[in-house]
This record gives structure tokens, C-alpha cells and sequence, in this order.
């Protein structure tokens, strides 16, 4: 199993605006991708209006995410509105092989 990691910047006013956005958009997406596992959206407020969003979304395997991402799964991707909600845009992604753990991936 892998684990993308995906992180950025948001005003923290915006919070629950962008949440249903990537809810309609990224999370739609995540789920519609053969191989995907789930998905889980973070926020962290880092003072001073800003806060972090973290989305982490568990794949079968690398040609799963490409089937999301496209073939430089590396690279992020991103929606027409997201330069309209993110501060800080970064370009790259994270992958992670996943050894073991468990727990929900689902918001309780």
C-alpha cells in the first residue's frame, strides 16, 4: 500500500469552503480511481489567518496513483478554483510505502 501525502496553505476564514470544495473535487476523485483506498482531509491553524490542510489518500500501488495523477505522480494536482483558496501551492507530493498499522480511514 502507498501513501500520498499532499499539503498546502488556506486562510483559516476559508476553512470549511475549501473543505466542501476538495470534498467535491479531490475527494470525489480519490474515490472514483480504481485502487484507491480511501482519503482523509487535516487542518492545522498556524496563527495569523493561515492554516495547513494535509490530505493523505492510501493507494493499492504506484499505477493506481497514476491512474489519478497522471504519469508523473510526483507532481501534484490541482483544480480550477485552488489558486482562488491556497496561499501556498507547492508543487510536489510525497509518497510513502506503507509497512504496517492500523486505524480508521474514514472521519468518525
Amino acid at each position: 500500500m502507498i501513501l500520498r501525502r499532499w499539503s498546502g496553505r488556506i486562510r483559516t476564514a476559508e476553512k470549511t469552503e475549501y473543505a466542501d470544495y476538495i470534498r467535491r473535487t479531490g475527494g470525489d476523485d480519490y474515490l472514483s480511481t480504481p485502487g484507491n483506498l480511501g482519503w482523509q482531509m487535516v487542518f492545522r491553524d498556524l496563527g495569523d489567518g493561515v492554516s495547513e490542510v494535509v490530505t493523505l489518500s492510501w493507494w493499492t500501488g504506484m499505477d493506481a496513483i497514476r491512474g489519478f495523477a497522471g504519469d508523473d505522480v510526483a507532481v501534484a494536482r490541482y483544480y480550477p478554483e485552488d489558486d482562488r483558496f491556497l496561499v501556498h501551492r507547492p508543487r510536489l507530493v510525497e509518497h510513502f510505502e506503507v509497512a504496517e498499522g492500523s486505524g480508521p480511514l474514514a472521519a468518525a
